[in-house]
């Protein structure tokens, strides 16, 4: 579910995510090279450009999550045109969508269609509490909960090769782990299919049900798959290794049942591999100069498709497995995908994209006659996109010579002689990445005249396993030093002004916001966190339980609290709040399981006993992001106000870095 604007766009949107396996959007074609950093010092002409309302911006319509019906006549996904996600359908050759639930409180988010009739899953918590509980639809509009639990977490896993079920988890059983059950595609009576004691990941079942796969995280950067056997109960470590390598589930051949595995072992980047004929050995199946991030396959396996992961933006390579060759996508419009579905006779596909300007749209793609159709509008009508700006990939080289990636955003009328104020923008995670697509508040501060750089910090994903790595234990110092560096290589631009450059993250990032301005209080010169750790000590003993083994991952990347209390004080914002001197904003939902309210509560009482001023933004039905568009609108509108006041508003004599 994006946050807030999608905040961080990336492979983590929001702080600690467990499951690592929410692609980041792709993009048709690959995008450029990266430019050299001298390359964007030389501004292009400023040109008219007119500014926008929140308002404005907030009259275009997120979509998400497309799923074609069982007769591939319709396409269903969730969109947000109401104020809130709801699920909608619309004929795969084009007309008005059509509403088919209308929550007024909850975001609903469509998860699976079943196979022989018109009925759908979908997905839905409360106020963003993220206690999320699987319903079905029915024809005549009536929903039916699932998984009427008290207290637990479920999710949908997919559905049975043969049609006949659908396999859902949830957390009722044990609150650290994510049972499998089966459910009958009729009557909806379920049996247990997998017992998850180890509170592993669950990622998918074998066509044959006779096992089920799991994802262990010993680290964020290392872990393994292993099978259960459904009959037997028993448990095995597909991908034993030595060092540190990262393994997860691909996809699984939906006839053959082999299994196709993510990777860096041996090798700087994922790729994908399958079991060779030598036991206990893998073969490469594809593999690319970037991180490959996932495959999947097509309903019979006749199509497999995978997203590499490319300097901020991904490509999606289309196989056709049987002629072993690439299928190219030329017939889609230039822009960034971020979801690719196949109808269950494979001859269409369906995708989500969008370009830096433009907001996601979904298109079908007759494989066969290789004719597109946009089904949905979603750009604001008030928008001329002409008027937004593109995403420039650039590097500097931070304190110890390690290359720093960033995407620059550049407003129109920012230039050597009308300087523009700047912000540093720090992604979700850790091991986020700020990637290429539409942002509608990125685009809002800089059609205002903010000049903003997307930072991916060292930890970030997408750039290799030690570029991954490199933040480990270190978090508040290394990776925070390379966002000191960002504020001088911006002030090093002719259209920057130097003097006036802040700060803005969410989750992660909005951790990173409150420990620059602790841990380096001269270094920006105001900071807006939106909902970001204050105390790690509290953070990472509070973790959801459903997160189950991935805590002990989070341990071996933060630090483990139990063990590690000096080191964690030592780079919480919290237990050094005295030293925040520059303006702050924070913004916090109250429902939010991931880093509870106190957390924000805390640092604002802190910082506001320095004198210094603080505003504090709580919005009571919101969780860890903002589903609501009346939220973000108020977020954004008050992020920019603050802005404005604080740093748009300063003089030269603000201090420098």
């Amino acid at each position: 579910m994006p946050a807030w604007k999608s905040l961080s766009r990336v492979l983590a949107p929001t702080l600690l995510l467990p499951l690592l396996g929410a692609a980041p959007p792709a993009t048709l074609p690959a995008t450029k090279p990266a430019s050299a950093v001298k390359a964007v010092a030389g501004a292009t002409a400023a040109r008219p450009s007119k500014q926008y309302s929140v308002e404005q911006f907030m009259g275009s319509t997120e979509v998400m999550a497309p799923v074609f019906t069982s007769d591939g006549k319709q396409l269903l996904f969730s969109s947000n045109a109401s104020g809130i996600f709801n699920v909608h359908s619309v004929p795969v050759g084009g007309g008005k969508p059509t509403a088919l639930t209308r929550s007024k409180t909850d975001s609903i988010r469509v998860v699976g269609a079943f196979p022989r009739d018109s009925r759908f899953l979908f997905e839905r918590d409360k106020g963003g509490d993220e206690q999320t509980h699987v319903y079905v639809r029915t024809p005549d509009g009536k929903e039916k909960d699932l998984t009427p639990m008290k207290q637990g977490v479920a999710g949908f896993l997919g559905f049975s090769h043969d049609d006949s079920a659908f396999y859902l988890t949830t957390n009722e059983r044990d609150p650290g782990a994510m049972d499998v059950y089966r459910y009958d595609a009729k009557t909806y009576a379920r049996t247990l299919l997998a017992q998850n004691d180890k509170g592993f990941g669950v990622a998918a079942v074998a066509p044959d049900e006779s096992w089920v796969a799991l994802e262990e995280a010993i680290t964020t950067s290392d872990g393994n798959v292993w099978r259960y056997d459904v009959a037997t109960k028993a448990l095995k470590n597909l991908t034993p290794h030595t060092g540190s390598a990262s393994y997860r589930v691909g996809d699984i051949h939906p006839v053959t049942g082999e299994l196709y595995v993510i990777t860096d072992d041996g090798s700087e980047f994922t790729r994908v591999v399958r079991p060779a004929k030598e036991a206990g050995r893998w073969e490469d199946v594809e593999k690319a100069d970037w991180d490959i991030y996932g495959t999947h396959f097509s309903r019979s396996g006749a199509f497999r498709v995978s997203i590499i992961n490319v300097d901020a933006g991904i490509e999606v390579r289309l196989h056709d497995v049987k002629a072993g060759t690439q299928v190219p996508l030329t017939q889609l419009p230039a822009g960034m995908i971020s979801e690719v579905v196949f109808s269950r006779d494979e001859k269409q596909l369906a995708v989500q994209l969008e370009t830096d300007r433009t907001s996601a749209n979904l298109y079908v793609l007759d494989l066969a006659t290789k004719k597109t159709r946009r089904v949905t509008d979603t750009m604001s009508r008030e928008l001329d996109s002409e008027d937004l700006v593109d995403a420039q990939v650039v590097r500097f080289k931070s304190f110890d010579g390690m290359e720093i990636p960033n995407l620059l955003f550049k407003p129109h009328q920012a230039t050597a002689e009308h300087k523009a104020p700047a912000i540093v923008y720090v992604h979700g995670g850790p091991g986020g990445q700020t990637s290429r697509g539409y942002n509608n508040f990125v685009q809002y501060l800089v059609n205002r005249g903010y000049v903003v750089l997307g930072i991916n910090n060292r930890g970030s994903t997408g750039y290799g396993k030690t570029f991954l790595r490199a933040d480990d234990q270190k978090h508040g110092k290394d990776p925070l030093r390379d966002c000191v560096e960002a504020r001088k290589y911006l002030a090093s631009l002719p259209y920057v002004d130097g003097s006036r450059v802040g700060i803005l993250g969410a989750s992660y990032g909005g951790y990173m916001v409150l420990a620059a301005l602790a841990f380096h209080p001269d270094s920006f010169d105001v900071g807006v966190d939106v909902f970001g750790p204050s105390n790690w000590l509290r953070t990472l003993k509070s973790m959801p339980p459903e997160w189950g083994a991935f805590r002990q991952a989070m341990f071996q990347e933060m630090g483990n609290p139990e063990t590690q209390e000096v080191m964690l004080k030592e780079i919480s914002p919290f237990f050094h709040a005295e030293r925040i001197q520059k303006p702050l904003f924070v913004v916090q939902g109250a429902n939010d399981p991931r880093v509870p309210q106190a957390e924000s509560d805390d640092i604002v009482a802190a910082v506001k006993k320095n004198g210094v001023p603080v505003e504090y933004l709580l919005l009571p039905d919101e969780g860890h992001g903002f589903k609501k568009k009346k939220n973000e609108a108020e977020v954004d509108r008050r992020v920019l106000e603050f802005f404005d006041r604080y740093l748009k508003a300063a003089t030269a004599t603000a201090p420098k870095p």
